[in-house]
Order: C-alpha cells, then sequence, then structure tokens
C-alpha cells in the first residue's frame, strides 16, 4: 500500500512537536512537506494554516497534521476551506474515531496538553485508520457547504 502524501504545519507554540513528527515520519518513509514556522518564534498560524488547507484540497496532500496550543486556532482555520475535514484529538480514540466516522484529512494536535509520544501515537493512529465508509458516507457528504 502507498503511504500517505502528509502536509505538517504549526504556529510557534507547536514547532517543537512538529520537529518531533516530522523526524518521526521521514524516518517511517512518509512524503512530507513543512509548510513552517520554522522556529519557536511567534508567527499568526493562519499563515501556516490557509496554504497546508490549499494544499490538501488540490490533492497534492492526502493527509494534513497541525500543531498549535490548544489545536483550536489552527482547526478553526483549516475548517474554513471547504475540502478540509479538521479534527482535533488528544487521545487514540478520537485520532481514530475522526478517521472511521467523519473521514478527517487533517489531525489537528494540542502542543501544551498532551506529550510528544502521545502525539506521535495520535499521528500513527490517525494515519492507520481507515474511514469505515456505510453509514458515514452520507453524513461525510452532508459537511460541505454547497452554493
Amino acid at each position: 500500500m502507498k503511504k500517505q502524501r502528509i502536509a505538517l504545519g504549526c504556529d510557534h507554540a507547536g514547532f517543537e512537536y512538529k520537529e518531533f513528527i516530522k523526524k518521526n515520519l521521514e524516518e517511517a518513509g512518509y512524503e512530507l512537506k513543512d509548510f513552517g514556522t520554522y522556529s519557536t518564534d511567534s508567527v499568526d498560524y493562519p499563515d501556516f494554516v490557509h496554504p497546508l488547507s490549499n494544499a490538501i484540497e488540490k490533492n497534492e496532500f492526502d493527509i494534513g497534521v497541525l500543531f498549535c496550543g490548544s489545536a483550536n486556532g489552527v482547526a478553526i482555520t483549516a475548517n474554513k476551506h471547504s475540502g478540509i475535514r479538521a479534527a482535533i484529538a488528544w487521545k487514540n480514540e478520537l485520532a481514530s474515531l475522526a478517521r472511521q466516522h467523519n473521514n478527517a484529512n487533517v489531525l489537528c494536535i494540542p502542543a501544551r496538553f498532551v506529550s510528544r509520544d502521545e502525539a506521535l501515537s495520535f499521528v500513527q493512529t490517525f494515519l492507520a485508520t481507515p474511514f469505515e465508509g456505510g453509514r458515514h458516507t452520507n453524513r461525510v457528504n452532508k459537511i460541505a457547504i454547497h452554493s
């Protein structure tokens, strides 16, 4: 099975977590793109989330992983894009259910509330969990607003 193409992004609060996850995913052979930020200097997360979300909408990447302090800001921003289904996870079960039931394509992790090892576990779970389809398909199809 072909490994997913993964887009990574963060703000300053999630920088160290992004770097840790990036290293682990590179070692596992995933194709990655780092959309930034590239340091712990204070930044505005939408400047990184919008380009990452655009790339996923264009099918340049399969999955996105975003990090910020609470994960709320990056999730809200990503979900402004009609082709994005971003979910916040602070437990493995949430990462799994986001994929199984919601076909989430962006995982948002609250760096100030979980350990790096927990974050890695959430990412691994998210990547390994398929969308169940079935009764969930119709629900997921109703998420995007159609004009």
